[in-house]
């Protein structure tokens, strides 16, 4: 049987490339480690290192270390829930979100819910729409706002609030000061940056268009720093750059008309259900848009 601890000597040591520093950092023995990669080697019937040096993972090791990756996350964020629901008899809040949205009316709401009950915990993960999804079938969150609207078994789904997609830039870029809203191709090839929220546009002329991009960013925290270099810009919602306004222009795009949805995710099954409704009902009436 392959346990939790088989896994993370696993990971640390294709982490680390050696026995000596995964049994630092575990506080353990290179003998134990090699005595637990030994036993979880057997009961696969195949080697998960190329040599006794550890350094180098086979086929089969990397696609192990990808799924213990999974595994050990979705492990510690649960012994973390079930600590903080424990420490937390007069409620707990978990709440995922979308960074725009932490950037918007979020705070306000989660200082008027911890005003009202002084006593409660509330946790914020702030991460993209997918992992928001993640958390909210894995059960490590009761609320979710997400970009889109996701339909999602054992999870409730409404629309919180809508905004324009429109070219984000830095306002001394040319496609800012120019009177007229720039069209897809003048954005091309103004050092354009494609991102996760692009694939929510359905205009056939912008999503068609969209594949031509030759940068791609993940992460909204590094695609702004980009984009406020000047050097770069990119599509997303208005309330993106509500969040920075002296540091981002949002101009309309000739053509586009669609708008993102943002939705707000309650999960059917909690640990205080009247707590996650009260705070449900807050997020309705928070003013997102301004």
């Amino acid at each position: 049987m392959i346990k939790i601890e088989m896994l993370r000597c696993f990971s640390t040591v294709a982490q680390t490339g050696n026995l000596a520093d995964a049994a630092m950092r575990m506080g353990r023995t290179q003998s134990a480690l090699s005595m637990t990669l030994k036993q979880f080697e057997e009961h696969l019937g195949q080697r998960l290192f190329e040599s006794e040096r550890k350094n180098r993972l086979t086929p089969l090791g990397q696609e192990v270390f990808r799924f213990a990756q999974q595994q050990l996350r979705q492990f510690d964020d649960t012994v973390q829930a079930i600590e903080a629901a424990a420490r937390a008899p007069q409620g707990l809040l978990r709440v995922a979100s979308i960074p725009s949205a932490s950037g918007l009316a979020l705070p306000a709401a989660i200082e008027t819910m911890m005003q009202r009950h002084p006593a409660l915990e509330l946790e914020l993960r702030d991460m993209d729409s997918g992992r928001v999804v993640d958390a909210m079938l894995q059960g490590q969150a009761d609320l979710g706002i997400v970009s889109g609207r996701p339909v999602l078994n054992g999870v409730a789904s409404e629309i919180l609030f809508e905004d324009a997609f429109g070219l984000l830039c830095a306002p001394g870029h040319p496609l800012a000061q120019q009177p007229q809203p720039p069209d897809i191709e003048a954005i091309l090839t103004s050092g354009f940056i494609r991102n996760n929220l692009c694939a929510l546009i359905e205009a056939p002329e912008i999503s068609a268009a969209l594949p031509r991009a030759r940068i791609t960013v993940h992460n909204t925290h590094s695609l702004l720093a980009m984009v406020r270099t000047g050097k770069w810009v990119t599509i997303l919602p208005r309330s993106v750059a509500q969040v920075q306004p002296k540091e981002l222009a949002f101009r309309p795009i000739a053509g586009l008309e669609e708008q993102r949805s943002v939705s707000l995710l309650i999960h059917t099954r909690t640990q205080f259900p009247q707590l996650v409704e009260e705070f449900a009902e807050i997020l309705r009436h928070s003013p997102w848009t301004g």
